[in-house]
């Protein structure tokens, strides 16, 4: 395939353009980098017509199974999208303005940001949120750097029952810094807490927890807030934002600074994004959240109005001075997060995590039955739980996928010891057939 398959350039451009640097031809211009290190095809295959990519495309849609039942979490969830979600965000108004550069020219989007902040403060019992960050990850990390930078301390202390995805993007923020970072191992799914306490000292900038954590189990942290605050030190807690229509809010609990990932706020799952991050804090700490907050102001009229303040990027201030370089957002998505809970109302997402939390617990009661199969969760959990099977989850896996079952999480790959241990997660789309053939499918892989 010659260079001009695929190069938007005519012959005609090339030479023009060879010319004005001096070279006289393309393998000129390339010769200082070694012949071993240059690419020799990119293997494009020739343009297809619009019919014939989609159908392409098709075909490879057409691979993934329509009848897989997915019982899989830790992360991100299989939830019930209500059709106004897609219909209000595919609005032009909002998917093209969605990153207001022009504050004054992007009402309608500044408002629905500003929605959806209040709604971020209520649902966490926060004072303050920002306009979205990327993901659940990253935003916990931006909490780590928050908590850095609020107490000018270099350690912080993890909860090894914290998402192992969340925990290795905050090493990844903080590996080139001077910062100590302290993971404590869990005892048997649950935070081991004579070992969390030990850790934490004088040194410690942020405590960070999950609530549910890793493995389902909820649990009540204002023990670890007043420890850590004894210490000079902050809380900062990951929620799973689907659990708050039933669970005890963090900021009841005494967190700092709450963080999650929205995905399960009227977001599908599209291979794992985009999805959109949130961040709440108290109002203390408001001038080091990263990123845009939008405030309500007055204009000359005396009409309500909405603007961006407090911007604390790059983008706005003096380089060494911004808290973040967090861009564009994900605010399309988080107004999808907005809509969602709005279209529920506070009774309808009280609902929704009810049944979550119910048909859990259902499902726990089936597979605490099966012989061979333990509960792993000592405690309350929300809508995911770990069973501790008799031999090694993977293989077990891997065989109901052929049987058009999602089982879980195998949970051997974050924890070695715990090569036998599967986290299954029931929302509200899961049937009481389905979760009944499920179990009844696990009983014969236990025999």
């Amino acid at each position: 395939m010659s260079r001009a398959d695929y190069c938007p350039n005519t012959p005609e451009d090339i030479r023009e353009m060879l010319a004005a640097i001096g070279a006289e031809s393309i393998d000129e211009l390339f010769s200082p980098i070694p012949a071993e290190l240059r690419a020799r095809s990119f293997y494009l295959t020739p343009g297809l017509s619009e019919f014939e990519i989609t159908r392409h495309l098709k075909d490879y849609a057409d691979r993934n199974s329509q009848e897989l039942v997915n019982f899989i979490g830790g992360g991100y969830y299989d939830h019930l999208i209500p059709a106004v979600v897609d219909h209000l965000s595919g609005r032009a108004e909002f998917y093209t303005a969605y990153t207001p550069y022009q504050p004054e020219c992007s009402q309608g989007t500044l408002q629905a940001l500003f929605e959806y902040q209040t709604v971020i403060c209520r649902l966490t019992g926060m004072e303050a949120a920002n306009a979205s960050l990327y993901d659940g990850p990253t935003a916990m990390a931006e909490a780590a750097m928050m908590a850095l930078r609020i107490t000018n301390r270099e350690k912080v202390v993890i909860d090894g029952c914290v998402n192992p995805f969340y925990r290795q993007v905050v090493k990844t923020y903080l590996a080139n810094l001077a910062v100590e970072v302290v993971e404590v191992p869990p005892s048997e799914g649950i935070i081991d807490r004579p070992a969390l306490f030990s850790a934490i000292d004088e040194r410690t900038a942020v405590l960070i927890v999950q609530n549910p954590n890793f493995f389902g189990t909820l649990d009540d942290f204002r023990d670890l807030a007043e420890l850590a605050h004894s210490k000079g030190a902050l809380l900062a807690a990951s929620v799973y934002p689907i659990s708050l229509g039933l669970v005890t809010s963090p900021g009841v609990m005494g967190a700092d600074i709450v963080t999650g990932d929205g995905q399960s706020l009227g977001n599908p799952l599209s291979f794992g994004g985009p999805s959109f991050g949130f961040i709440a804090t108290l109002k203390k700490y408001i001038r080091n959240l990263p990123g845009r907050i939008v405030g309500e102001t007055v204009d000359r009229n005396g009409r309500r109005g909405f603007v961006l303040t407090l911007q604390a990027r790059e983008q706005h201030i003096k380089r060494h001075k911004a808290t973040s370089n967090i861009c564009s957002n994900q605010s399309l998505c988080a107004l999808r997060g907005l809509i969602f809970l709005v279209s529920l109302g506070r009774q309808g997402f009280a609902e929704l995590a009810r049944q979550n939390y119910d048909k859990a617990e259902y499902a726990k009661s089936l597979f605490a039955a099966i012989p061979g199969v333990t509960i792993l969760n000592p405690g309350t959990t929300f809508n995911e739980f770990t069973i501790a099977l008799p031999k090694d989850a993977m293989p077990v896996v891997e065989k109901l996928l052929t049987k058009k079952t999602a089982a879980g999480v195998p949970l051997g790959r974050w924890y070695p010891d715990m090569a036998h241990c599967l986290t299954i997660t029931v929302t509200e789309k899961r049937t009481k057939a389905e979760i009944d053939l499920y179990a009844h499918k696990m009983e014969w892989q236990c025999k």
